[in-house]
């Protein structure tokens, strides 16, 4: 089940240029599927919790385009991705505004969400960081970079969550 709703979005992140970042990975889902699906393209699995770290790295030693890296997107360096995917990494307009300063301008982040998704709020997320929301198929967010990272973002840890930007 995880498997399929992972590869799910595979025709939305083959569309897109450049490396991919899984934010949030947890258990590898749907960063590890996209790494064997899409074997020329690099796939980061960044994840800030050690012990699933320690775990998603037995992958990487099987899968030679996958890396993992233990941290919180946050404190990643902004604009080095071309895509970025979240599954269940906190609320979707939470979930942009951790993702889309990861992403260079051109490139995407594709959410994984569910019907509950406050389409307005992440829109207005995505307006204030360089970003569009776009039309997007059922069950998922596409978010389009459009613009440089503004100055000041990423915000420091917690504070997307403690004082959302919309």
């Amino acid at each position: 089940m995880l498997l399929d709703d992972a590869l799910r979005g595979l025709e939305l992140v083959a569309g897109l240029p450049g490396p991919i970042v899984d934010v949030g990975s947890g258990g590898g889902t749907p960063g590890i599927p996209l790494a064997v699906a899409l074997p020329d393209r690099g796939v980061t699995l960044l994840e800030a919790g050690r012990r699933k770290c320690e775990f998603l790295e037995q992958w990487s030693v099987e899968l030679p385009n996958l890396a993992v890296v233990w941290g919180r997107a946050e404190e990643q360096a902004p604009e080095t991705h071309g895509v970025a995917v979240a599954k269940a990494l906190a609320a979707p307009h939470v979930a942009a505004e951790w993702c889309l300063p990861l992403v260079r301008e051109g490139g995407a982040v594709v959410l994984w969400i569910g019907p509950s998704a406050e389409l307005a709020r992440v829109a207005a997320t995505a307006a204030r960081i360089g970003g569009e929301l776009v039309d997007s198929p059922a069950g998922f967010l596409v978010i389009c970079k459009t613009g440089p990272t503004p100055p000041g973002f990423p915000r420091r840890p917690g504070m997307a969550k403690k004082r959302p930007l919309a």
